[in-house]
């Protein structure tokens, strides 16, 4: 999962099963909706907890994802997690994805790009 900023990962081993928590921060310039919620979430900074649990049997180590959360904190100064929204790396990355493309230009369709533009001018 590639996310704007460097993960931290802690390894534990739960029966004989090891995983891994690792932690990262994304940013909304939108406002955007979390799969199996109503709620729409303002635009700003999120911290994303992802769990893997090692695929065991093979000869490099691979992880598995078993959750992703978003965590959206209460208002006020010293207020802690106060949601803790199950969601996925992958709806993540798309989101981010139409996040960005929310702020592309829009080509009009039919219309050469400016460049094109420019040099059909100075033809025949």
């Amino acid at each position: 999962m590639a996310f704007p900023e460097k993960t931290h990962s802690a390894l534990s081993q739960e029966n004989h099963m090891f995983t891994r928590t690792s932690t990262s921060v994304v940013e909304f310039k939108h406002a955007f909706v979390v799969p199996g919620s109503d709620k729409e979430f303002p635009p700003g900074r999120y911290e994303v907890l992802v769990e893997e649990e090692l695929l065991e049997g093979l000869s490099f180590a691979a992880y598995r994802e078993t959750g992703a959360y978003l965590l959206v904190y209460g208002k006020g100064h010293n207020s802690g997690p106060t949601e803790m929204r199950p969601t996925s790396s992958a709806y993540l990355s798309l989101a981010l994805k139409r996040d960005a493309l929310l702020d592309a230009p829009v080509e009009r369709a039919g219309s050469a790009p400016p460049s094109e533009m420019a040099g059909s001018s100075n033809e025949g």
